[in-house]
C-alpha cells in the first residue's frame, strides 16, 4: 500500500505513518544479514585462544545478536512487531575479521530484514564494545541483507 505521495511510509500530508499490512496474507518469511568485524591479528588471536578480558565474546554477542533481533520494533519506529519461528546468530573467526551472519524466520505478513539486519548491527556492536580495550582500531563494515525469500 501506498499514500498518494508515492512513499508507503508517508500518509496524505506527509506525516509518519505504520504501513497497515492487514490484508497481506500470512507467509514464511527468510532473511539473511552479513557483516564484519575487522581488527587486528594480535586481538583476533586473544579471540581464539580465550584471552580477552572479558571472556567469551562470541557467546556474549550472539546473545545479544538475537535479543535485538527480537526488539527490533522496539528500537526502529513503524517498524510492525513480528512473531519471529528463529533467529541464528553465527560467526566466522578470519585471521583480521570477524565474520557475523544472523538468519531470521517468521510466519507474517511483512518481511524480516530489518531483524536480521538489527541482529548482525548488535552483534557486532557488542564485539566491538567487549573487544575496544583490547584494539582501538577495530571497525565494522558491510553491513547488508544478503538473502531474502517468502514462500
Amino acid at each position: 500500500m501506498t499514500a498518494q505521495n508515492g512513499f508507503s511510509h508517508l500518509n496524505a500530508e506527509g506525516e509518519a505513518r505504520m504501513v497497515d499490512v492487514g490484508a497481506k496474507p500470512v507467509q514464511r518469511r527468510l532473511a539473511v544479514a552479513e557483516g564484519r568485524l575487522v581488527a587486528s591479528a594480535e586481538t583476533i588471536t586473544a579471540l581464539r585462544e580465550q584471552a580477552l578480558p572479558k571472556g567469551d565474546v562470541l557467546a556474549v554477542a550472539r546473545i545479544a545478536g538475537i535479543q535485538a533481533a527480537k526488539q527490533t520494533s522496539s528500537l526502529i519506529p513503524l517498524c510492525h512487531p513480528l512473531p519471529l519461528n528463529k533467529v541464528a546468530i553465527e560467526f566466522s573467526v578470519e585471521d583480521t575479521a570477524i565474520g557475523i551472519r544472523c538468519e531470521a524466520r517468521t510466519d507474517g505478513k511483512t518481511g524480516v530484514e530489518m531483524e536480521a539486519l538489527t541482529g548482525v548491527s548488535v552483534a557486532a556492536l557488542t564485539l566491538y564494545d567487549m573487544m575496544k580495550a583490547v584494539d582501538k582500531n577495530m571497525r565494522i563494515e558491510g553491513i547488508r541483507v544478503t538473502n531474502k525469500e517468502k514462500q
